[in-house]
């Protein structure tokens, strides 16, 4: 039973979203991703390659001491983490995009995918899962994009704000 404002599950059920990172390249941003990941109950995917090592200080300094509660995974490639994903939703995030991500109804168990800092979503993802992008739309014409750890946070409490109506 769960009240009015609170996700119906508990995280050894199943995460409430699985947040999806496509070779990330900055280790801050992974940890603070992670961080938030462990304070929403969502799982995070790291598809290789990725621009650190696992091991690298800047990454736990950024997760502090919250990558005990992390539920993450890494995945050699987009083909390996897609296939365990094969129940969920797909959702994609991109600059290139023209549907806003509010404009998604996000469902429990959802995944969020995301690319890299510099690069984005692969090319092959973006022709692929077309009809499934989504941008975060930026007023700024000089500005391209959001810091991905903003990214993320900004569609993840969008998914549970809708989850949680």
């Amino acid at each position: 039973m769960s009240a009015k404002g609170t996700i119906p599950f508990a995280m050894s059920e199943r995460p409430a979203l699985h947040v999806v990172l496509v070779a990330p390249e900055i280790p801050q941003n992974t940890g603070s991703i992670a961080r938030l990941c462990a304070a929403t109950y969502c799982r995070l995917h790291l598809v290789r390659p990725l621009g650190f090592s696992l091991e690298d200080r800047y990454l736990k300094r950024a997760g502090l001491d919250y990558w005990p509660y992390v539920d993450w995974r890494l995945h050699d490639n987009w083909e390996r983490c897609s296939a365990e994903l094969c129940d969920a939703r797909l959702f994609f995030f991109s600059a290139r995009s023209k549907q806003p991500y509010w404009s998604a109804q996000y469902r429990l168990g959802d995944a969020l995918v995301f690319g890299s800092e510099t690069r984005g979503l692969p090319e092959e993802i973006r022709e692929r899962y077309s009809e499934r992008m989504f941008v975060i739309p930026i007023d700024h014409p000089h500005v391209r994009s959001l810091n991905l750890a903003n990214a993320v946070s900004i569609v993840v409490y969008e998914a549970l704000r809708q989850l949680r109506t």
